[in-house]
């Protein structure tokens, strides 16, 4: 592999196949050398390099619009072919240490019969797993099977994050009674964040596959096309599966709501029978607690219980009258 001083100019790797799975690492000196009679090259470069950026500029033979759309900041998943070669953008779960997985990793391929050459920002595991297949002698034998085990290690390494997402929103299911509301409704809402941003990113990348498996060049046979649409449909797959807990998070936040809406409701049903019960009591009380001349009963020492029996049979009555009518 390459070493650090040769990395840090840019090129990550540059790998020469042999045609049955392996090959071998060349430097950046063996790579200004190369021509295809020297067999099918793979070469993946840090695109924020200035070496690497000049390489793919000035001294890769690229035409200026291939040239730009390896460099480019900002991507969209695509693929477009271009004479005999394909331009292809991609984009991965971000599995790095401390980041989130919805925030993706894109990687740039240029694709032609003889030679495939990728770019990249992050660093991104798939490009490991072809490498990893490659010192087995399991890996690609030329730039075609580059691209289908490549797409299917991206595809394969989203299966980790769209079943921790599941079980996730399992848990939150789960939990829904006993938790603190305050702190379900917010991993609710940031779990539904999670899945609408995959979503987003993912979308254009089911296009993408869909237009590789149409795409004729002439290096690409019907062996990959079949091969890419198992991938793609795995990707649909998924897509469905982060649209289900996504709706499955809809659903368990609106039950939420209408838990607590429910709780709210009995809540005032209870003030307001309380308050119907005392209303007549807070009348009476009320009118004959004037401080004026004339009240009844102010000469009588009895007048007080009587008093208080009476609203003791008004109470009786309310509460009569409430189951009468099913409000109790």
């Amino acid at each position: 592999m390459m070493n650090d001083m040769e990395a840090t100019e840019g090129l990550l790797h540059a790998y020469l196949f042999d045609g049955k799975g392996g090959g071998r690492y060349l430097t950046w000196s063996e790579v200004e050398v190369w021509d295809a009679s020297m067999g099918r090259i793979w070469l993946h470069f840090d695109y924020t390099n200035a070496e690497a950026q000049d390489w793919v500029r000035n001294r890769s033979g690229l035409e200026s619009i291939v040239s730009h759309a390896l460099l480019t900041e900002e991507t969209r998943p695509r693929v477009a072919a271009i004479d005999d070669g394909l331009l292809i953008a991609l984009r991965g779960v971000n599995l790095n240490p401390g980041s989130d997985p919805e925030d993706m990793v894109s990687i740039r391929l240029w694709a032609t019969a003889d030679r495939v050459i990728s770019t990249r920002k992050r660093a991104l595991l798939s490009t490991q797993d072809v490498l990893s297949k490659l010192k087995r002698g399991t890996g690609p034998k030329d730039s075609a099977e580059l691209i289908v085990q490549l797409t299917d290690s991206l595809i394969w390494r989203m299966s980790d994050t769209v079943d921790m997402l599941e079980d996730k929103m399992a848990e939150l299911e789960d939990g829904s009674l006993s938790e603190s509301r305050s702190t379900l409704r917010f991993e609710l809402a940031s779990l539904r964040r999670q899945t609408i941003s995959l979503r987003r990113y993912l979308s254009p990348e089911r296009e993408a596959l869909t237009r590789l498996m149409i795409e004729k060049v002439s290096w690409f046979d019907h062996d990959n096309h079949i091969k890419v649409r198992e991938v793609s449909d795995r990707l649909i797959r998924h897509l469905e599966d982060i649209d289900a807990v996504r709706e499955r998070a809809a659903v368990t936040h609106e039950e939420l709501l209408s838990r607590i809406s429910e709780q709210l409701n009995e809540r005032m049903y209870v003030l307001s029978i309380l308050s119907a019960v005392f209303l007549p009591l807070g009348f009476f009380t009320g009118l004959l607690g004037v401080n004026v001349g004339g009240i009844p009963g102010a000469e009588n020492t009895s007048a007080f219980m009587i008093f208080v029996g009476i609203l003791v049979v008004i109470v009786l009555f309310q509460v009569w009258l409430f189951r009468r009518n099913k409000w109790l």
